[in-house]
């Protein structure tokens, strides 16, 4: 693994990020904000007293509405991160109504977990940002595709920097989002080839934030609605950028409360688009996190957690995803834990 290039990108980023500050602004009114539309389920998961669940960095559905886990088995997050592969196991997938385990695999793999994806065919996409890899799996774990040079950070477009998230078309083409090193967003073809990109990259990434319109700061999460337009969680940017399926900006929505916008999920039955933030005060981890829903335009409709009546302990949520029946479940690497959000019966 070339650590030096790895050191180098880590300190870059840590300047950028801590460099970045956000105004507080008051927040939007009341009457556009229902904040007591969700209840958080207590006791779920159901995980036995023994399992030892990592940072749960990324989060997905299946075709039986089941929720899958990457994430990171006890391994804390570190650049440049350790050169020997996690030995436990790090994709987990937990049945959405009991909270049980019913699968568990992935060990000795991966470096640092990040992103994961599970498209129409419930094939399986993880990024690993140790790594600088995308790895697509069947759903019974065999491998199917690798893409990026194992530990080799690159700008061209063969290589990743710390890629992020991946999300899938109906027709198997694909979009990744690159991630902490890049900033870009990259489509490729079912097979893998690539295809085009946007955003800023390499040498130029390093001049510029990535702050203008079109531009990123960290695209940390990515997805698609059935349309192809697609939504990018910009972090440090703190906002959330919609195109069309050519990378065209369609419209941006400005988090101006907090500090760091993490993921984004489409919820495609109900045709909202949900998203995740953090708070980050004076360099603590006492912020906590908000849980947002938009329509497709990006107009706000709910806002809750930390700047609600929410009773749950202090989360840093890391990536989002709505099942089914319109639960949200979140994965807080703060806490370690997998939480999980209904409808109250009056909504």
């Amino acid at each position: 693994m070339k650590n030096k290039g790895i050191v180098f990108l880590y300190l870059l980023t840590t300047l950028l990020i801590t460099g970045c500050g956000v105004s507080k602004e008051k927040r939007i009114t009341e009457d556009t904000v229902k904040p007591d539309s969700y209840e958080l389920v207590k006791d779920w998961p159901n995980l036995p007293e023994d399992f030892v669940l990592g940072d749960p960095a990324g989060l997905a559905i299946d075709s039986d509405n089941n929720i899958v886990v990457f994430h990171r088995a006890g391994r804390p997050w570190s650049f440049p991160p350790p050169e020997d592969k996690i030995s436990k196991n790090t994709i987990l997938t937990i049945d959405s109504e009991t909270g049980e385990i019913l699968k568990n695999w992935g060990a000795d793999f991966f470096l640092m977990p990040h992103g994961l994806e599970i498209d129409k065919e419930n094939n399986i996409w993880v990024t690993d940002v140790g790594l600088q890899q995308i790895f697509k799996f069947n759903s019974d774990g065999e491998l199917l595709m690798v893409l990026g040079e194992a530990g080799i950070l690159g700008h061209d477009s063969s290589h990743f920097a710390l890629p992020t998230d991946v999300t899938v078309a109906p027709d198997g083409s694909f979009y990744a989002s690159d991630g902490y090193g890049n900033s870009r967003v990259m489509k490729f073809s079912k097979d893998g080839s690539f295809l085009f990109e946007w955003g800023k990259n390499g040498p130029d990434y390093k001049l510029n934030k990535g702050d203008k319109v079109g531009e990123f700061n960290i695209p940390h999460g990515i997805d698609l609605d059935q349309n192809g337009n697609v939504y990018v969680a910009d972090r440090e940017n703190n906002r959330i950028q919609k195109f069309d399926a050519e990378g065209n900006i369609l419209t941006v929505w400005q988090n101006k409360l907090t500090d760091q916008l993490f993921s984004v999920a489409l919820d495609l039955k109900n045709d909202h688009l949900f998203a995740i933030d953090y708070l980050n005060e004076n360099d603590s981890i006492t912020g906590g996190s908000d849980i947002f829903r938009f329509d497709l335009d990006l107009n706000l409709q709910v806002q809750f957690g930390r700047t609600t009546s929410y009773n749950g302990p202090i989360a840093k949520y890391h990536d989002i995803v709505i099942d089914n029946e319109g639960s949200i479940y979140v994965g807080d690497v703060q806490g370690n834990k997998i939480q999980k959000f209904r409808l109250k019966k009056s909504e």
